[in-house]
């Protein structure tokens, strides 16, 4: 039944940050399901209040009943109450679980009141599935920072952009339409001050369904964003990174809307660490970068990239803009060590995901 329960989880994953995306399925002891539901927007219902909400809408009991669910029931009030409570008010008799909650909050807390309540505990079924679901939530529970992936679209031969600048469209229709769907599971889009100057984006999520925008983030060292950009949107977070006081232009900027935060590191430049853990503070779990190749280099050369997303088209452009400005090596020793997690085709496209090898292991 955990086959069911996890793509309810999928469901949720563009629509419960900051919250874990969950998914719950309730069963009889005949093996007939009663209800299922997955978690809500931040606030709304978790997973198991949907399962049991959908079985009283239809008319069954839950007594006796397990519930298959992709992660630990909370045991704590939060934004709402604790969820292994309304279980054992249920009078649900099994839990099983795919994974126990990183939140220490939670942290197995959940599953001793369970049992504490004579309710038979299983952890185990599809946990590779719901951590890899969830890694940007397990990266801030554990690591104290989110996830960071990198998309980036070029040709064939590495090139983001012509010579001249020109990088509509290298890839096709299909690979962006995907690149706004993995916008939309991130709970933050970075970009750095060059692409806001240069090319005034929107970066928000169109080519897809949602049912809210990811914050946007920018690394603006000298707080020079535009008051008239395209960035700002009613309703949308907006968090500006500096490293050169400017009080004025910060008033500016946060009359517009956005949040301005001092995060100076060396060289007069952002600390790039700091303005992660302070992301993860701000309930931050996924970073969906989309930035050009400075600030690709030096999120790169600072260890700070946990993914990569990689669309390549069949071109050979030549002379162009590459995806990261990072310094010569001078041993192969010292390059980033990947995983290819899949390749895919999209339309004419090729799409990668790679991984930093042994950067999951938290």
């Amino acid at each position: 039944m955990i086959d069911l329960a996890l793509p309810l989880a999928s469901q949720a994953s563009r629509l419960s940050s900051p919250n874990p995306a969950v998914g719950c399925v309730l069963v009889s002891t005949a093996g007939h399901v009663l209800g299922q539901g997955h978690t809500q927007c931040a606030g709304g219902a978790h997973a198991e209040i949907m399962a049991l909400r959908d079985a009283a809408a239809r008319g069954h009991s839950v007594a006796g009943a397990t519930a298959w669910v992709t992660l630990e029931p909370c045991s704590h009030h939060g934004r709402t109450g604790p969820c292994c409570d309304a279980l054992i008010a249920a009078g649900i008799r099994k839990v099983v679980a795919s994974i126990a909650d990183p939140n220490p909050l939670v942290s197995g807390q959940g599953f001793d009141r369970l049992r504490a309540a004579g309710i038979e505990v299983e952890v185990g079924p599809g946990a590779e599935e719901s951590r890899e679901l969830n890694i940007g939530f397990f990266s801030r529970m554990v690591r104290n920072t989110p996830w960071v992936r990198m998309k980036v679209a070029a040709s064939l031969d590495g090139k983001t952009a012509l010579d001249n600048g020109t990088s509509q469209w290298i890839t096709s229709d299909a690979a962006r339409t995907d690149g706004h769907a993995w916008r939309a599971r991130a709970c933050a889009v970075l970009t750095g001050i060059g692409t806001v100057l240069e090319d005034n984006p929107r970066l928000d999520v169109r080519l897809v369904d949602t049912p809210r925008q990811p914050h946007l983030v920018v690394v603006d060292s000298r707080l020079e964003t535009p008051l008239d950009a395209h960035l700002f949107v009613p309703g949308r977070s907006l968090y500006i990174y500096a490293a050169e006081p400017n009080d004025a232009r910060k008033a500016a900027l946060e009359a517009r809307g956005a949040t301005v935060i001092y995060q100076p590191g060396s060289n007069g430049k952002v600390d790039l660490a700091a303005m992660l853990r302070d992301l993860a503070r701000r309930e931050v779990n996924e970073v969906h970068v989309e930035a050009g190749h400075k600030l690709n280099g030096s999120l790169i050369r600072e260890a700070l990239v946990d993914e990569f997303l990689v669309y390549l088209a069949p071109k050979w452009i030549g002379q162009g803009a590459g995806m990261a400005t990072l310094g010569p090596i001078t041993a192969l020793s010292q390059a980033v060590e990947l995983e290819f997690l899949s390749t895919d085709r999209l339309g004419p496209d090729l799409r990668i995901v790679a991984r930093v090898r042994g950067r999951d292991t938290f």
